[in-house]
């Protein structure tokens, strides 16, 4: 294993204590109100611009996908309803027909539930007494070429594309462009300042956590490093598996507290994602046991319908998008299985490799509960070079980069492409895999072979 150092640490705030502040608010809950209809809704599918994004409208119509009723917003006068009772609205998930809301105390979601057009309450999130102050990281000023880069114009980041056969795809003039992805995450630490990330194309941000944030840009490094694996574009020192694709940022995990409402924000973050036009989603995300017990998954749970989060993944392939997921990091630890939603149908879901093609022993393993292949695929994440909220080069080990790696270069097979569904390319990269004869729990359909897949699916 090699470790990258590049640039000048500046001295800083690194040593300081993170400050507990107040919760915003003070003591509140939050609630899943299910909703029985759209009724009253001032929106139709017949015009789907008024709630999605041409480019969103577009991808549909390459697919030949409609644009159905679970497309429509959650009725407005339903939500306002709702907010005239006192409670917050937190947000809403127009597929599952959700609203989140804040209410002072279970008495109040009580009364929520006299709604008629309420199906469901479902509690989701006690706030506890504080919360931690942001602060944002210091950054290093500079990169400079390390000693032991590879001699190669990837740089660190020529094993991660080589496991999986890439740079013939590359080579070919298929780096991304034109392709959206999405990452899903729990912050981006400085992704806006670190000169690694000078060549890199990021449309926007959302925070679609609770409560939010005043920047994501000041949050946790983990999706910083995640966007690295796929977007830096470096020529000689890191190029990622998709430097010229465009990015969105969006958060939904929140990094105080471990509760089932983080599943609601991220079902919020990939209807963004949709509504935006995203072509792939990255999501280094995954869930399986909370801070009230009660709310834990169980083993039986893994089929892709129990928990929300992996019904709402289980659609995205329908609505024209590919979803990489983390397989999970629990192989080594009691649970040992895949989290949720790595769980979901029509998904790659991703484990980690060694650089020598060796399953990461945390790697989490399948199958599902009704006896699908899981992981789908494996790529490399013991560890994968990344860019740290500092700035810096350096590696990181988890399927959480495994993940990303096997992203970008989805991204980049669909460029090359473009006729394809996105059940389609979700095939033809379990089809490319090296143990597809054979799969297994621990590897799935094995290592993708991203130029092959190319090869025998090219018009």
């Amino acid at each position: 294993m090699f470790v990258l150092c590049l640039g000048a640490v500046a001295h800083a705030q690194s040593a300081e204590k993170r400050v507990k502040v107040a919760i915003p608010g003070g003591k509140h809950y939050l609630y899943r109100l299910t909703l029985t209809d759209k009724k009253g809704t001032p929106f139709s599918v017949k015009k789907p611009q008024a709630f999605l994004s041409q480019r969103a409208i577009d991808r549909r119509k390459r697919q030949h996908i409609s644009v159905t009723e679970s497309d429509l917003p959650v009725s407005p006068k339903y939500v306002k309803k709702i907010a005239a009772t006192g409670a917050g609205i937190v947000g809403t998930s127009k597929w599952n027909n959700t609203v989140v809301v804040s209410v002072k105390d279970t008495l109040q979601a009580e009364e929520l539930k006299h709604l008629s057009f309420v199906s469901d309450v479902k509690k989701i999130w006690a706030s506890p007494d504080s919360m931690r102050a942001q602060k944002r990281e210091y950054v290093v000023p500079e990169l400079k070429r390390a000693e032991k880069t590879p001699e190669s114009v990837y740089g660190v980041g020529e094993k991660s594309i080589d496991i999986i056969n890439g740079k013939p795809l590359h080579e070919a003039g298929f780096r991304g462009k034109g392709m959206v992805i999405a990452i899903l995450d729990g912050g981006f630490m400085n992704a806006d300042k670190v000169e690694g990330f000078k060549n890199t194309t990021i449309l926007g941000s959302r925070d679609c956590g609770y409560p939010r944030v005043e920047s994501i840009f000041a949050e946790g490094d983990h999706g910083t490093k995640v966007l690295s694996c796929m977007g830096t574009n470096l020529p000689d020192m890191f190029i990622g598996t998709a430097p010229e694709a465009s990015y969105w940022l969006i958060r939904s995990e929140v990094g105080f507290y471990e509760s089932l409402c983080e599943e609601d924000f991220w079902a919020m973050a990939v209807e963004f994602a949709d509504s935006v036009g995203a072509d792939v989603i990255n999501s280094s995300l995954g869930y399986v046991g909370y801070d009230d017990k009660s709310m834990n998954h169980k083993y039986r749970d893994l089929n892709g319908k129990t928990a929300l989060i992996s019904r709402t993944a289980s659609m995205l392939a329908d609505k024209g998008m590919v979803l990489a997921n983390s397989a999970g990091n629990s192989g080594a630890s009691t649970w040992k299985k895949i989290n949720f939603p790595s769980d979901a149908d029509h998904i790659l879901t991703v484990g980690a490799l060694t650089p020598m093609k060796k399953n990461a022993t945390f790697s989490s393993v399948g199958n599902t509960a009704d006896g699908r292949v899981k992981p789908d695929v494996m790529s490399l994440g013991n560890p994968a070079a990344v860019i740290s909220g500092r700035g810096i080069i350096t590696t990181a080990s988890g399927t959480s980069f495994a993940s990303p790696v096997l992203c970008g270069m989805v991204a980049c097979l669909w460029q090359a492409l473009p006729d394809k569904t996105a059940h389609e390319i979700i095939d033809i990269i379990r089809r490319s895999a090296d143990n597809y004869e054979t799969p297994d729990n621990i590897f799935g359909y094995g290592i993708p072979d991203f130029w092959k897949a190319y090869e025998q699916n090219k018009k």
